[in-house]
Parts: structure tokens; sequence; C-alpha cells
């Protein structure tokens, strides 16, 4: 495996010490979580090596942007791509739980984002920090919701990546809790391929959603308008 950063157009993210690697997920969260209404405080939940940090810091204002991350490899790993970016004086990592977090800081963010770990079924890869990462009872839906409420400014948004099949769960355990969405993108690989991913945000202000769809491919390694125009202040062959 290659011990080589991952390299995007304004920052680099290097990953070996991290269970989940550089996926199509967080950049597309990173790329489309909503920053119109001009945050002054992000918190990204489950961080990672820090990528989805790292894209809001390159495409907005904001002064405050926290992450937390349970892991402990990870965690580091997070740390030392902070202060390898130009915004290292903007991003802070907390190596913590959910839970600990939640409890200990004040702080209300004006967007929360997160990629979370969001496979109901378990089925063990032999790697048991990539399964904690990617198994939804190391931070379960009711836990992020709840924790959310408690953390996001009454005028904030909450962004997030999930399958499209936990959709309509997730909807309505949010609704339980007075959260409502506004934008959701539903993403296929290929125009061909049912929708696999569905990109969602929330805040407490209810209305009907503008629901949108993004196809990736328009054949093998070929991107189409929709995904290069969204990622392509990222990548560097977009």
């Amino acid at each position: 495996m290659s011990t080589q950063p991952f390299k995007f157009k304004q920052f680099e993210v290097a990953q070996e010490r991290c269970a989940m690697k550089i996926g199509t997920d967080g950049v597309l969260l990173g790329a489309w979580a909503p920053v119109d209404h001009n945050p002054f405080s992000i918190l990204d939940i489950g961080a990672g090596s820090g990528l989805i940090s790292l894209m809001l810091a390159q495409r907005s204002h904001a002064e405050l942007i926290d992450a937390v991350e349970i892991n402990a490899d990870a965690y580091e790993q997070c740390v030392e791509n902070f202060e390898a970016s130009v915004w290292n004086d903007r991003l802070f990592c907390y190596h913590a739980s959910l839970e600990e977090f939640t409890d200990e800081i004040e702080d209300l963010y004006e967007l929360i984002v997160s990629n979370p770990p969001f496979f109901s079924e378990t089925y063990p890869s032999g790697n048991d920090a990539r399964d904690a990462a990617r198994q939804n009872q190391s931070l379960p839906p009711s836990l992020l919701v709840n924790s959310v409420c408690q953390l996001l400014h009454p005028k904030g948004v909450f962004a997030l990546i999930i399958p499209f099949k936990e959709e309509k769960q997730f909807l309505q355990l949010a609704r339980d809790k007075n959260l409502y969405p506004f934008a959701i993108k539903r993403v296929k690989g290929s125009h061909n391929t049912p929708v696999k991913r569905s990109l969602i945000a929330l805040s407490f202000n209810e209305k009907s959603p503008v629901e949108t769809e993004l196809v990736i491919e328009s054949n093998r390694h070929e991107y189409t308008e929709g995904y290069i125009s969204l990622t392509k202040d990222f990548y560097l062959k977009m």
C-alpha cells in the first residue's frame, strides 16, 4: 500500500495510519456541504484523516473548524494533516468520543458535517479498526442525531452522507428530534445503476427539501459534467 499523501489542488492528506482511506463519499460531502450561510464555526464528526475539514477550510471563511476523532492513529494523522495545511490556524482536532465531546463542549456550530460509519450489517474484514470505522455500532445514528441537536446552532446546518437504503429511517430519526431536510442529493455511480448514496442537509427549520440527483460516471472513467463541476476545485486532474 502506498504511503504517499493523497494530493489535492490546495492541500495534501496523509492517510497511511487511517483505517478508512480517502474515498468518493468524503470528497462528495466536503464539496457539497452547504456553506452559503457563511458559517463562522464548523464541526467535523468522525474526522478520520481530516479530509472533509480541509475541504471546508478551502471552501469557506469559517474562523473555527473543529474535528473530533476517537481512533488514536487517525487522530494523530488528522492533526498532522491540519498542521501541514495553509489553514492550520483555523483547524483543530479533538481526540475523544462523540459522547465525551458533546458533554464537554459548550460551543454551538453553524455547520456540522459527518461521513459516519453507516453499515448496519456486520461483515468482519479481519481489520478491527476498519470494521469500527465502517459499522454503525461505533457511532449509532441515534447518538449522532442527539449530539448534533445539542451542538448545532439554532440557525445552523447539519450535512452528512449515508447509504440511500438508510435514508428513510435516518430522516424519521432526525424528524423525531425536530431536524428537517432542506436539500437531498441522491448519488448514482452511473446512469444505469441504482442510487447508492444520499447527501442530506438538515436544519431546525421545516420546509420542503430540494431533491436532486448526481451521476458520477457516464462511462467507465468518464466523469459527468455534474461530478466534474462539484469536485474540480479539489482533484488535480479535474
